[in-house]
């Protein structure tokens, strides 16, 4: 055993054998980047987590929707009362002694008859059945959780029935299990079922099978099988690491500080942390209910099953313009906390830093340990603001709460905002860059949604002080279609990010996802079913980008005869993964020739792996049909070579050092 680890010693010693590559220096010419350019950012809009990221099935499991977030709404939305056999009963919303103060109602079943079989092939009991979002995707073989909180308010112990069947009015039983309401207090029961065939269309139901009186609460039924068993929908979490993002920006977005409704609706990290029953849900910016399954623990632990940087984003006592209809008026509203009351908002952030990155025995480490993450998340970065229009009020509660935070933890780099609309000339964006100089800011982020024809044309970028402390987050922007020519004006942008990396050092497209019967923005990167992801064009231009991330730019390695405006390339080398990536874009309908010259690099293997996103310049990834996405095809290489460019399309080699 002796002789055999020392063989193995001096094999890594040596060399062999070992899976890490060494480090290469980088050629003269090349410009040092940043190596995180390529990010996402995730707000919960279109139901991109309840209904999206969130593998859980139930709908309203928790009774909390209401009429405040959308009219027609209440306790009872997405719910029905399932009576087989004749049984009789009805139910009530109540919220006397719930589980938790921050999830107060609940629902009362009141069983008045348990009906007999007739032609309900031996179904029967009194309950609740519930559909989830636009049905629910079932799949044979595989096994789904199941939870609820019961309690027994009258009458015997009570057997009760766990279905997830079929929509039909004679329904098939897919799966089936039975627990018992047994206690006058909240008890929480589980089970498991497995799935008897697929099923796009099924439900659940709830059936109590003798007489007297239930509360239930926190319904839910979970997929075993979620991304890295952390309870989050596999195929969507999978369509985003296949674009490689270095970070993750979250929870948004205007979803930060409330949005249209005022301060009172903003986001609050510490009520998304805990046990789910204990989790506090709101009123979403955008119209629905926050359950807050996936909260800040889920967030963070996405980002480390990815191996993505987390950015937080904190609001920082100023409420979003757009509040009471402001978007709509010349000087926009804009809601600000007194000044005594802006402890409450640094402690917001010095608690969250103490949660991320504390020793269980401090007091927010020791609630991550117990959410089941004793180790540190490691937080680096952390936002403060989200776009707010740069008022003076703005401008003393954020220097406020930065100088507190920076002098507790000068280790943190702090993401500011540039406010919404950030093109030079822009008053937000003039003063939130005084701001940033003015307090040596590490990073401001920048927002802008365009049409095609900006993303083509600008050189922002270009012009930018090479001098300032300050460092760029492109945070949000789109072209504003989502057809092929808008996602080849988006690479055209990114090339120039690329080159300008020395000042952008991060981007990430907005908004990433958008459910199907849900949507509130268009366009979105990720659209999706309950059955699958629906990829856009912008989607593969992303993770073309995400795919050859790197840290150094040559800009002087390709040349596009007869170029103009609506071609762009670029070549950036990762020094890590001794891997360099050439990349062309030509959002003409001319067919381009490139010349590339890589003799500065040396050790080029002969066969390179190259990437083809190309279409006609209307095509559009849809739920009806995907016309789009790349090829890829092993080809052969030469420091000097010509490399023809298709009309409408986006090329890239990646090449092995």
């Amino acid at each position: 055993m002796e002789k055999k680890s020392a063989i193995v010693a001096l094999l890594l010693a040596t060399g062999i054998g070992a899976t890490a590559q060494k480090t290469i220096t980088a050629p003269q010419g090349g410009k040092q980047i940043s190596d995180e350019l390529i990010g996402i950012f995730f707000e919960d809009i279109n139901m991109s987590a309840d209904g999206g990221l969130n593998a859980q099935l139930v709908q309203n499991g928790s009774f909390e929707y209401s009429p405040i977030e959308k009219d027609g709404w209440g306790p009872g939305t997405s719910w029905k009362m399932v009576r087989p056999g004749h049984s009789a009963g009805y139910f009530e919303a109540l919220q006397q002694n719930p589980i938790h103060k921050n999830n107060p109602n609940y629902m009362r079943l009141h069983i008045e008859r348990v009906g007999h079989y007739y032609d309900f092939d031996g179904w029967t009991g009194f309950g609740l059945q519930n559909e989830g979002f636009d049905g629910m995707n079932v799949k044979a073989g595989q096994k789904y959780n199941f939870s609820i909180f019961v309690r027994n308010v009258e009458g015997n112990e009570k057997p009760i029935r766990v279905v997830i069947a079929t929509s039909e009015r004679k329904p098939k039983v897919l799966a089936e299990a039975e627990i018992k309401a047994t206690s006058s207090s909240w008890q929480k029961q589980e089970a498991v079922l497995t799935v008897a065939e697929d099923c796009k269309n099924a439900n659940l139901q709830i059936l109590v099978l003798e007489k007297g009186t239930v509360d239930v609460d926190m319904i839910s039924l979970v997929p075993q099988d979620t991304y890295k068993n952390h309870g989050i929908r596999k195929d969507l979490a999978e369509a985003l690491e296949a674009l490689h993002p270095k970070f993750m920006r979250f929870p948004g977005g205007c979803v930060v500080h409330g949005g249209g409704d005022g301060f009172w609706d903003t986001y609050r990290w510490k009520n998304t942390v805990g046990p789910k029953e204990t989790r506090k849900g709101i009123k979403n910016t955008w119209g629905y209910h926050q359950s807050m399954e996936v909260g800040y623990f889920e967030y963070f632990q996405l980002c480390e099953d990815m191996g993505m940087q987390p950015l937080p984003i904190l609001p920082c006592g100023v409420s979003c313009q757009g509040v009471n209809g402001g978007w709509g008026m010349k000087d926009q509203a804009q809601e600000a906390l007194p000044m005594s009351e802006m402890d409450e908002w640094v402690d917001e952030a010095l608690d969250l830093i103490e949660w991320a990155n504390g020793d269980v025995n401090t007091k927010w480490g020791k609630v991550r340990a117990e959410a089941g993450h004793p180790k540190p998340f490691n937080l680096k970065y952390l936002g403060l603001g989200n776009e707010e229009r740069i008022s003076p009020e703005f401008i003393e509660r954020f220097k406020y709460i930065y100088n507190k935070v920076r002098a507790k933890h000068p280790e943190i780099v702090i993401v500011g905002t540039a406010g919404p609309g950030s093109h030079p000339g822009n008053r937000d964006y003039e003063k939130g860059w005084e701001l940033a100089q003015e307090i040596d800011l590490p990073i401001l982020d920048e927002h802008y949604y365009e049409p095609r024809n900006y993303f083509i044309d600008s050189k922002q970028y270009d012009n930018y002080p090479r001098d300032r402390k300050t460092k760029v987050y492109l945070g949000e922007y789109a072209a504003k279609d989502k057809k092929l020519q808008d996602a080849l004006a988006e690479a055209i942008y990114l090339m120039h990010v690329e080159k300008n990396g020395d000042v952008v050092c991060m981007t990430s497209y907005a908004p990433l996802f958008a459910r199907k019967n849900g949507t509130q923005w268009n366009p979105d990167l990720i659209y999706y079913d309950n059955e699958r992801p629906y990829l856009t064009c912008s989607y593969y231009v992303q993770q073309i980008f995400g795919q050859s991330s790197g840290n150094y730019y040559y800009g002087d390695c390709v040349t596009i005869k007869d170029s103009d405006k609506f071609q762009n390339q670029s070549v950036v080398l990762n020094t890590k993964t001794r891997e360099l990536f050439v990349k062309v874009a030509n959002a003409s309908g001319d067919k381009k020739t490139a010349e590339i010259d890589l003799s500065r690099f040396k050790g080029i293997k002969s066969v390179a792996e190259k990437t083809l996103l190309a279409g006609q310049p209307d095509d559009e990834n849809n739920f009806d049909k995907q016309p789009i996405a790349p090829k890829v095809e092993k080809i052969k290489v030469q420091k000097k070579m010509s490399l023809d460019i298709e009309p409408y399309s986006l090329t890239m080699l990646k090449i092995k050092l």
